[in-house]
């Protein structure tokens, strides 16, 4: 193999390697695996609650937006323009079902343990520990002291 398809494949690995394509590869595969939970889920138990008023097929919701609208008896529509506005309701609560399993069992979890992961590899930040009652009683202390005195405290002096 010649130098430069060893850096063409090395370049592919890299990309594919990367954290974007990985997220979304799994995003992808979950998602399929996934739908035909959700699917049942909205067509088992959501749509049957929608669909107390009327059909428990979302489906069959349409409304018609010409003066005569007729259906075949195999649903096909032989006259008039329908607006199928139970399919996209179906086909929306899918979705945010999905969108949902997939928020709160894989991204939260998965934003959790990296946070946890950066929490244990970030170095403690160094910052000066505060001053205890002690130092800060002593401090008022000395600045009576000097201030009955006539003088001002030196890190007055400083702060001038």
């Amino acid at each position: 193999m010649s130098e430069e398809n060893k850096g063409v494949l090395n370049g592919f690995k890299q990309f594919l390697m990367r954290g974007n394509v990985v997220d979304l590869a799994v995003a992808v595969v979950v998602g399929a695996a996934f739908t035909n939970i959700v699917n049942a889920v909205v067509k088992g138990m959501i749509n049957p609650v929608v669909g107390a008023l009327g059909s428990k097929n979302l489906d069959q919701y349409a409304l018609c937006l010409s003066d005569k609208c007729v259906k075949s008896q195999t649903g096909e529509v032989t006259e008039g323009l329908y607006f199928l506005w139970g399919s996209v309701l179906s086909a929306t609560l899918t979705f945010v079902i999905t969108a949902a399993v997939v928020y709160f069992l894989m991204v939260m979890p998965m934003n959790r343990y990296k946070d946890r992961q950066a929490a244990k590899e970030a170095p403690a930040e160094e910052t000066p520990a505060a001053p205890t009652e002690v130092e800060l009683l002593t401090e008022i202390r000395d600045a009576l002291v000097a201030q009955r005195n006539g003088h001002l405290p030196a890190q007055n002096l400083q702060k001038q």
